[in-house]
């Protein structure tokens, strides 16, 4: 099966994906094509806060520093909270497209997200679900 295109992704951009600092995008079209399908799903809109993050940019916001999976093009976190956060968090799960699930529900609302990824690590098994300390 081929990579996807962006006129197949209907709900997302490519500017929703780019890096803060450098503006470069390389996000897996796969990866994006199962937002879009969960964004089909829920029936609400997902607003991504962070997709793509260069290496440098990465260490700089995240304790997984210059190779986290923020790097790879296969991870996005997604602003929610409150019920809607439950749904997302629901949905994923049930859906097993995601191998990677972060909650972050402290703090102000329009700060809290859900981390989701893709990524697998077959010679050291990672968190399913976790929450953000």
């Amino acid at each position: 099966m081929s990579e996807p295109t962006w006129e197949q992704i209907t709900y997302f951009r490519p500017d929703e994906f780019r890096c803060r600092c450098c503006g470069e995008e390389r996000m897996s079209l796969s990866f994006i094509l199962t937002l879009d399908d969960l964004r089909t799903r829920l029936g609400f809109p997902l607003h991504i806060s962070s997709g793509y993050r260069c290496p440098w940019h990465n260490d700089q916001v995240s304790t997984t520093g210059f190779n986290g999976p923020h790097t790879t093009g296969r991870a996005a976190d997604v602003l929610i909270s409150g019920e809607d956060a439950f749904r997302l968090v629901t949905q994923s799960s049930l859906g097993g497209w995601f191998t990677g699930i972060g909650i972050n529900q402290k703090g102000p609302h329009d700060k809290r997200f859900i981390h989701l990824d893709d990524l697998t690590a077959p010679d050291h098994p990672r968190p399913r679900l976790w929450s953000y300390a």
